[in-house]
């Protein structure tokens, strides 16, 4: 995608975190923002610094698991302006500790945001996009779905995480492969990063009584919550660069997103193993780091 400005940008978890650093990257290339989030007080204050920048910008305060309300928010803003040229499913939640511990609510929470909601914001807002390619040909269109670390790489005490981002990887893929198959206008991309400064370590205080654990944490979930937000507070990126580099990627046409290298030694490690036939384990001895990690799940979880 060559030129954002004058374009149109949704994004879903767009109050705060890399959603809203998104928001604002976009706002500086001339693009008309539309937002999306849960949290009607964190939506409000970024459409306002927005619109103090100059942006046009409007809000919906909603749940990607609901899927008319996606589609309501697709013809809001294509009624509002026009075909959207970026979408950025970007909503997500996040849960740790010993992939047993986890509870019916946890799966289903899990599983209906990180992946059906990207589901519903593709089926919302692709075929406007597709429509919008088919009456000029200059439109141009990419869809980026927010996957992460944890969807190329597994390790303790992550795995409904990973099992979700996993998700959000393969579909990413499959939707590159069948929007081939119609257009060369609109793209798919998935960004792939590690740990960014953001507030996904507290999304459980907007968790939905419906997927309440009637039960405290576990010592597992309790520890591993507590090392992933220290790791996320000290992120190598912050979200605004993790936002730059994503734009850069998407105007070269590029579907992997992946803002740092660390996890390229790890991800060549991992399929080695697979061709190997191998068994799955990190590393450790060249990343201190993780090393380090799975030392103190140990000690956590000794009686």
């Amino acid at each position: 995608m060559s030129d954002f400005n004058k374009g149109v940008a949704v994004i879903t978890g767009g109050g705060s975190g890399l959603g809203k650093a998104l928001a604002h990257a976009a706002a500086k290339r001339g693009m008309k923002v539309v937002l999306a989030d849960v949290n009607a007080k964190a939506l409000e204050q970024t459409l306002n610094e927005l619109r103090a920048q100059g942006a046009e910008a409007i809000g919906e305060v909603l749940d990607v698991t609901d899927a008319a309300a996606v589609e309501a928010l697709a013809k809001r803003s294509e009624a509002h302006f026009g075909p959207a040229n970026l979408v950025f499913n970007n909503a997500g939640v996040a849960s740790a500790g010993l992939i047993w511990e986890s509870t019916d609510q946890d799966w289903d929470w899990l599983l209906a945001v990180n992946v059906k909601g990207v589901a519903n914001g593709i089926r919302a807002f692709t075929p406007q996009m597709l429509a919008a390619a088919s009456a000029d040909t200059a439109f141009q269109g990419c869809i980026v779905n927010t996957a992460s670390l944890a969807g190329v790489l597994t390790g303790p005490a992550m795995g409904l995480y990973s099992v979700s981002k996993h998700a959000v990887m393969a579909l990413s893929e499959c939707l590159y492969h069948d929007l081939s198959l119609v257009t060369r206008q609109v793209k798919a991309a998935v960004l792939s990063p590690s740990y960014v400064a953001t507030n996904i370590g507290q999304c459980h205080r907007v968790r939905p009584q419906q997927w309440a654990n009637s039960e405290g944490p576990t010592r597992s979930q309790m520890a591993t919550a507590s090392m992933a937000q220290n790791n996320l507070d000290n992120g190598s990126l912050t979200a605004e660069q993790v936002a730059e580099i994503t734009f850069a990627a998407v105007e070269d046409g590029r579907f992997y997103i992946f803002p740092t290298d660390e996890m390229h030694g790890l991800l060549k490690h991992r399929f080695e193993c697979m061709l190997d036939n191998a068994n799955p384990d990190l590393p450790y001895a060249d990343y201190p780091v993780l090393h380090s990690r799975r030392q103190r799940l140990m000690e956590a979880l000794v009686d």
